[in-house]
């Protein structure tokens, strides 16, 4: 079963050494079926330390902006969406940053559904694995998930300043931040590779496909 569980999750890799790429989009909406990708922001986690120097950050261009309470939440004004760059350009672009390793997001089923359906939209084929780390946190630290419940909740437990909440590089980067801390827990309990940080994730609620 451990045999079938490691292949069908990844690479036997120590989990601190691998590259992760933290992923956190901005969107007109919180519907993943209709709402559009405004804005993408992902950082790289290896070997422990998060490459902000090669974060990545694009706005995609929109045909309309969205709607002003939306742009009250994310800051991304009228202008700014429509001086965006070309999606599928910034779309081609992310998925090279990205690599093929595992991604992660807080509730990364959101962020995965998003960016799988604006490929889709311009006709990009583009599978990844993701790691939940929102389900990952409780699997790893259930008492403390009892008082945590949003991201917000939990970099204030580990004292993670955010001054940009609501900025895809912004959030990104406070989430890597979290993945670290994640990181050592999870090695303490003993899950050292990729395979092992995923497959702890299955017992939450694995968001890969």
């Amino acid at each position: 079963m451990r045999g079938l569980l490691d292949r069908w999750l990844g690479s036997r890799e120590p989990a601190e050494r691998a590259r992760w790429v933290v992923v956190d989009c901005e969107t007109s909406g919180l519907d993943v079926t209709r709402d559009r990708l405004l804005s993408i922001g992902a950082v790289a986690l290896q070997h422990g330390r998060i490459e902000f120097a090669e974060a990545f950050s694009r706005l995609l261009r929109q045909e309309a902006p969205s709607r002003a309470d939306n742009i009250l939440v994310h800051g991304i004004g009228g202008d700014a969406q429509a001086g965006g760059d070309e999606p599928a350009r910034v779309l081609r672009d992310f998925f090279a940053y990205a690599g093929p390793g595992p991604l992660v997001a807080f509730h990364a089923p959101f962020d995965r559904a998003v960016l799988e359906r604006a490929a889709r939209a311009q006709g990009l084929r583009w599978k990844r694995k993701w790691l939940d780390l929102a389900e990952l946190l409780v699997v790893l630290l259930p008492a403390r998930a009892k008082q945590c419940r949003g991201l917000d909740d939990w970099l204030q437990a580990f004292s993670i300043a955010h001054e940009s909440r609501h900025d895809a590089l912004g959030d990104a980067y406070a989430t890597a931040q979290l993945l670290q801390v994640a990181l050592a827990e999870a090695k303490r309990h003993g899950f050292a590779t990729v395979a092992d940080v995923l497959g702890a994730g299955v017992s939450g609620r694995w968001s890969g496909h």
